[in-house]
């Protein structure tokens, strides 16, 4: 006991004695950045010119593989899309193997693999990597391209082509990328209806003939393997991929408008604007500024610690979330900066974008900043080395970005040297401020004349309007003027009378539906019951499970949201008081008004404001009801939701929309009505 008592003490001793020859009063110096150690593969080429480079590691009992091409971008014209449609064919069996053989024999190996338009990817177990990679070289270079296959494909892309229509960041990011890059340079040309059904199966054949090509190709090999046996498998699989020439292509410059302006899409359905700040930049990874790009990007809107999200989320609760990016490739990239913000403060949006901007331009940031910057930047390396395949990435970018051999070795080090008058250099000479465009798409009838109307810091900005196909138009009429004899009396009696006519009407005492959506895999339902004496019910369950529920006995109503119950507040009462009613269109309220004329989905429609958070839309010419906006608060932020209606379809001598779609912030879903019924199957008990 003694012997322990005297050796703690004399610890204690050297303790302090040590302490007390360390200063504390000022912070230590922080040691140099470690060097990251990044296997280097080893590479050889076969005669068909396919690249491999192979990194052992056998720290776990895996392997993945990448094949990707170093193909320069080329434009597809009138055929834009034809890559895309190549890449989903890709995969669906091959000239050896059917495609239900070939997708069951790899999920039998609980492996994972890819086939795409720009290449393959695998993760397997070591011991099925020669299968695997034996499935990979026959996807690859025996791909079975059927009419079949095709038609479906065709038909998938024209349904997804169809479903964006009215999607707000679809189109914005469409129109930004063509806009920045010129319609006809390769990353700003898109895909429409017209070019898909401008495509046949010998296209697709044709581009795969042309670009599919060992001669640009690199696979990359990291895992538990043996390089003697991998240098025999990869040779016997992939040998008799045959080599064709790639083509030569020109790329058109991408050029910065000469001062910032205002490019704006109407989307009539928009509950929020998308706004993107953008201008091209030159910047490769090979350049000295790559580093000092990183960090400016990571302080100014790099994340949710970041300049713009503090500004525009936690500070004036504009959005969600505000972030930037600064893209770097060999040909050309963009820095972009962007939010979805409500409609309302859209023209305030844009000022706090350019404060921000114009900021980090004029001022050095903060050691703080600096220093959180690098750190955040470090953390994501050092996780990202975890994956195999961010070796495999390091390992193509070497040979494919002229990259320094230990570029990613020194990686830290790069990093942990950036100044602050790195940062404020290269935010000048990236991020253009002075010849951005900022480009948005969102409710002109709403906004428009307010960003017209803007001005930064005594300046104004010229506002250019433009389609969702990018082309330049004039600007929209968003004041058609309503004919004095439109009342609200008017429009509820054209519903009326399109619905069926007030006699049948007042015959539906109660009214209950369900409607169903397939959401990421799972199904929602929805499932709503009201009554003519002003009563409401109404459940959203995923997968049979109740996860929101509204009951209103029209006095007074509750919320139940995941188990949890509470009352509703005085402004959620007025909300669905106006909905309760069977219809709620055979009695006039006092507070609503007919507020104007706007475009809903291509046709002009009554917008009738009916309390403070709801508006719904009634189409001028068949005077349906094809739309409702109700504006909620929530946690400090507010939203908008739309639904709209569509698909009337008679139910016992009185029309019913069978499709509610609804959107909620990014996402949309559209909900099939299975059964309507009249009359029956509701109970006063359903609204206690």
């Amino acid at each position: 006991m003694n012997k322990n008592i005297l050796a703690i003490a004399v610890f204690l001793l050297g303790a302090v004695g040590l302490n007390a020859q360390v200063d504390r009063s000022t912070m230590p110096e922080p040691g140099p950045a470690p060097k990251v150690k990044v296997e280097e593969p080893e590479t050889f080429e076969l005669k068909n010119g396919l690249t491999v480079m192979l990194v052992e590691n056998h720290k776990l009992p895996r392997v993945s593989m990448s094949l990707r091409f170093d193909n320069p971008p080329h434009s597809e014209g009138q055929k834009a899309g034809v890559s895309g449609v190549m890449g989903e064919l890709l995969g669906q069996g091959t000239t050896t193997m059917p495609k239900d053989e070939f997708n069951e024999r790899v999920d039998y190996l609980g492996a994972r693999l890819n086939i795409y338009s720009g290449g393959a990817s695998a993760n397997t177990l070591s011991k099925y990597f020669p299968e695997i990679l034996h499935l990979m070289a026959d996807g690859v270079i025996n791909p079975k391209f059927t009419e079949e296959e095709f038609d479906k494909t065709i038909a998938r892309t024209k349904d997804y082509l169809k479903s964006n229509e009215k999607d707000v960041a679809y189109n914005a990011a469409r129109v930004r990328s063509a806009l920045a890059y010129g319609k006809d340079h390769p990353y700003g040309e898109f895909e429409t209806q017209e070019s898909i059904g401008n495509l046949s199966l010998s296209d697709v054949k044709n581009y795969y003939q042309t670009w599919f090509s060992p001669a640009n190709a690199y696979l990359v090999i990291v895992g538990d393997v043996d390089k003697k046996e991998v240098k025999s498998l990869v040779k016997k699989e992939f040998s008799k991929w045959k080599k064709t020439a790639i083509p030569e292509v020109n790329i058109p410059k991408v050029k910065n408008v000469a001062q910032t302006e205002i490019n704006f899409v109407d989307m009539p359905n928009a509950v929020q604007s998308e706004i993107a700040l953008v201008n091209t930049v030159n910047l490769q990874k090979n350049q000295k500024d790559y580093f000092p790009v990183m960090v400016a990007n990571k302080i100014l809107g790099g994340g949710g610690e970041a300049r713009l999200f503090l500004n525009l989320r936690e500070d004036k609760g504009y959005t969600y979330g505000a972030y930037s990016r600064t893209g770097n490739d060999k040909y050309a990239a963009t820095f972009v900066a962007s939010a979805s913000v409500r409609n309302e403060v859209t023209d305030s949006s844009v000022v706090a974008f350019l404060d921000e901007i114009y900021r980090i331009r004029n001022e050095k940031v903060s050691e703080t900043e600096l220093a959180n910057a690098k750190a955040k930047l470090t953390g994501d390396f050092v996780l990202s080395l975890e994956q195999p395949s961010t070796i495999a990435g390091f390992a193509m970018e070497i040979e494919t970005e002229d990259l320094d051999k230990d570029f990613y070795r020194e990686y830290l080090e790069n990093i942990d040297d950036v100044t602050l008058e790195d940062v404020q250099r290269v935010a000048k000479k990236y991020f253009l401020a002075d010849q951005s465009r900022i480009v948005i798409a969102g409710k002109g009838s709403e906004v428009a004349n307010k960003l017209e109307n803007m001005q930064y810091k005594g300046k104004s900005f010229p506002v250019k309007y433009y389609s969702k196909y990018g082309e330049e138009i004039e600007k929209p009429d968003y004041n058609k003027a309503l004919d004095p004899s439109v009342t609200v009396e008017t429009v509820y009696s054209d519903y009326i009378d399109a619905i069926g006519g007030a006699e049948a009407a007042k015959a539906i005492n109660t009214i209950a539906f369900t409607a169903t959506t397939s959401i990421q895999g799972q199904e929602l339902s929805l499932e709503q019951r009201k009554s003519n004496a002003g009563k409401f019910y109404q459940t959203v369950a995923v997968s049979g499970n109740v996860m929101q529920k509204q009951v209103y006995n029209g006095e007074s109503g509750y919320m139940e949201v995941q188990g949890q119950k509470m009352p509703m507040n005085e402004e959620q009462i007025k909300a669905v008081a106006v909905e309760a009613n069977t219809f709620p269109e055979l009695n006039v309220s006092e507070d609503a008004k007919v507020t104007g004329i706007e475009n809903i989905d291509g046709s002009d429609a009554y917008a009738v404001k009916v309390s403070e958070s709801t508006t719904n839309y009634y189409d001028v010419e068949s005077g349906l009801k094809v739309k409702t906006v109700t504006t909620v608060s929530q946690m400090g932020q507010t939203m908008s939701i739309p639904t709209t209606y569509s698909d009337y379809q008679e139910v016992e001598g009185i029309k019913m929309p069978f499709t509610i779609s609804q959107s909620m912030g990014p996402q949309s879903f559209d909900l099939k009505v299975q059964e309507y019924k009249i009359n029956e199957g509701v109970q006063d008990s359903d609204f206690e």
